[in-house]
């Protein structure tokens, strides 16, 4: 096969490819690679899979062609937020249990549908591999080959091995996951067992090696020689040359984000890129938020746009343009839609829905003590919200009263999406350093500060912050984690101390979604709210608690008076 190219900064290959049923009757090996186009190619990456149906049983081929064909094709209809491990795992998961769905529904194993597989993705620079039973994927570096799976096989007699895991084989597989960079002129062998039991390393050296101009030839002869070498399987080599890993072009990708002007300064009556300005909504140092109206449409929109504070830094650019690219992705009832352009920008701004409602900040200024049930409908909401980012694999990052809004009807939506973390966004390089912590100091979990990965945890710390001071007016600890030395001294205060109408039970499931270990945490936003409405007895809120976590105030307060009367005996003493 000659060189699959792809355009722009992307990862670049060239691919040989030769199968053949070699001493039996048919054969059961399928493989492929596929290049996608334009932005697929950033976003997916290319994809390359060898799968070997196991022979005994009937649906061998049909096993190893699903594999094959699932993953090449499923795999670019993921999520472009997911990173490549959760989009491809979520496709060989489905794989699996079809496959061994049929088998199951044929009751025998010798006419099921067990195949194995090893699957590579090359993104970014990276390769991440899949695989699950005795195919092989091996990498050719400066003349030294190294097997990037292993076979899992285990032996049950004098020379004789079989199959511990495979596609089909089981409802619940395990695959073996690892991330590897490449280099340019890497070259990834994908062998079939028939090739790679019958060929020692130095012998697939030598005939690589000098053929890395023509990777067919180069399939063709480690297929021949494994075949004259008494190979009794089908066999099947795919050799993948490594032109370009992919890595970000970063002087690219920076004129991206910086090709489009930031607008000029916009005012009620000036028409501006199809949008006659209504009238200004908000502003900040940041950002200017404006009511405007679709000269073509007649439909009322809002335009955000930056603030030339900040036009020389890429930083804040790429943020700015991270908000519409994550606002397109992520659809709920509760998160504010980004509209898409209904022509060409010739500036750089964000258009999204009118939303007529007030922040939840001035909400809470207004409702200084909202009834309990009126506080969990909007934690309900803002969960609902956030479950749709964490499905697409996405952290918002930056919960917090000021980026939710809230209508006069108690309907709520999230806003702000420029600090959002998306796997997938992440797994590709930047030409800009993005800060480490992006949130607001009260509503950032403590692991930001200990320098430990956030998850979807991180949300559900900021939402239990939020719930806690809707009914409080205060902050869980008292203030927000600024070092880690206040996350290692600060102390939970009961909800219970401030409002008198706060069950036990409810001040434990606040306290469980603000804990300062992520794994301690409540796991689910589902689970939050479920234990906002109803006691949980699995929170323990019913154990005997000492008297500083029940009533911190009134502990110290008994400890002084303690003080003080002791203070008083020893003088009392020292007089006499």
């Amino acid at each position: 096969m000659s060189n699959a190219p792809s355009p722009g900064s992307g990862p670049r290959v060239s691919v040989g490819q030769h199968s053949i049923a070699g001493a039996k009757d048919r054969n059961d090996d399928s493989y492929g690679v596929v290049v996608p186009t334009d932005a697929l190619l950033s976003t997916h990456g290319i994809a390359m899979a060898i799968a070997d149906g196991m022979s005994s049983s009937e649906g061998a081929k049909e096993a190893s062609e699903n594999c094959v064909k699932s993953f090449l094709e499923d795999y670019y209809c993921t999520h472009a937020s997911w990173s490549v491990k959760k989009s491809v795992g979520v496709v060989l998961k489905a794989v699996n249990s079809w496959l061994f769905a049929q088998g199951q529904r044929q009751h025998h194993s010798d006419r099921g549908m067990v195949s194995t597989f090893s699957g590579l993705v090359l993104k970014g620079g990276t390769a991440h591999v899949f695989h699950a039973g005795d195919c092989r994927i091996s990498r050719l570096r400066d003349g030294r080959l190294e097997a990037l799976t292993r076979e899992h096989r285990v032996r049950v007699g004098r020379g004789r091995e079989h199959l511990a895991r495979a596609f089909g084989m089981d409802h619940n597989l395990e695959i073996d996951y690892r991330a590897e960079p490449l280099e340019t002129g890497d070259v990834l062998l994908f062998t079939s067992d028939g090739v790679h039991d019958y060929l020692a390393a130095p012998e697939i050296i030598e005939i690589v090696a000098p053929l890395k101009t023509d990777l067919d030839a180069a399939a063709h002869q480690l297929v021949a020689r494994a075949f004259e070498k008494g190979s009794t399987d089908n066999l099947t080599c795919q050799i993948v040359r490594i032109d370009a890993p992919g890595h970000a072009d970063e002087a690219g990708r920076f004129k991206t984000l910086t090709a489009l002007p930031f607008p000029p300064e916009l005012a009620p009556g000036m028409s501006f890129d199809g949008y006659d300005i209504v009238r200004e909504i908000h502003t900040s140092n940041r950002t200017q938020v404006y009511l405007a109206k679709d000269t073509a449409s007649g439909e009322i929109a809002v335009l955000k746009t930056p603030s030339v504070n900040f036009e020389d830094d890429p930083v804040y650019i790429e943020m700015f343009a991270r908000e519409e690219w994550v606002g397109r992705l992520v659809a709920s009832p509760h998160v504010l839609k980004v509209l898409s352009p209904a022509r060409p920008r010739r500036h750089l701004y964000t258009t999204t829905e009118y939303f007529d409602g007030q922040t939840l900040r001035q909400w809470m200024r207004d409702h200084p003590r909202p009834e309990l049930e009126t506080v969990r409908g909007i934690v309900e909401q803002i969960a609902k919200g956030l479950r749709a980012f964490h499905r697409k694999d996405i952290i918002h990052q930056d919960l917090k009263p000021e980026n939710v809004m809230i209508d006069r009807h108690g309907l709520v939506k999230i806003i702000d999406f420029g600090s959002s973390r998306a796997a997938g966004f992440d797994e590709m390089a930047s030409a800009v350093e993005r800060p480490r912590l992006v949130g607001t100091l009260d509503y950032t979990a403590p692991e930001y500060h200990l320098g430990d990965r956030p998850s979807h945890r991180s949300d559900l710390y900021a939402l239990g912050v939020i719930a806690y001071e809707l009914l409080t007016g205060s902050l869980p600890y008292g203030k927000g984690f600024a070092t880690p030395r206040d996350v290692a001294s600060l102390r939970f205060i009961p909800a219970g101390t401030l409002r008198d109408d706060i069950a036990i039970w409810m001040q434990a499931a606040l306290e469980k979604a603000v804990h300062k270990q992520p794994a301690e945490r409540t796991e689910a936003l589902s689970a939050l709210v479920e234990d906002l409405h109803r006691p949980n007895a699995a929170l323990g809120y019913d154990r005997p608690r000492p008297l500083i976590e029940r009533n911190p105030l009134a502990f110290w307060q008994g400890l002084a008076f303690l003080q003080l009367v002791v203070i008083l005996i020893l003088s009392w003493l020292a007089t006499r």
